[in-house]
C-alpha cells in the first residue's frame, strides 16, 4: 500500500519506555514511515466503521410507507403548492 504523504509534515511525539526505545533502535526500522502507515490504516478503519454505523442508523430510522400511499400524488401536490 502506498501512503500519500502531505508536502508539509506535522511533527508529533510520543513517550515510550527507554527499554522499548533501545529495542526500536536495534531493529533498524524506519519507525516514522511505519507509524504513518499504521495510523493511516486505523483512520480508514474508523471511516468504514462510521459509514457502517450510519447505514445501521438509517435502517433503524427507515419506515415503510402506509398501505395505499401514492408518492407521485404527494409530489405533484407539493410541486403545485410551489407555484
Amino acid at each position: 500500500m502506498v501512503v500519500r504523504v502531505a508536502r508539509k509534515m506535522t511533527r508529533t511525539s510520543i513517550s515510550i519506555p527507554g527499554a522499548l526505545k533501545r529495542q526500536m533502535d536495534a531493529a533498524g526500522v524506519n519507525w516514522s514511515a511505519y507509524l504513518r502507515e499504521v495510523i493511516s490504516q486505523r483512520i480508514k478503519q474508523e471511516e468504514e466503521r462510521n459509514v457502517a454505523e450510519a447505514v445501521l442508523l438509517n435502517e433503524k430510522l427507515r419506515r415503510k410507507a402506509p398501505s395505499g400511499w401514492d408518492s407521485a400524488r404527494v409530489i405533484r401536490e407539493w410541486r403545485g403548492r410551489r407555484r
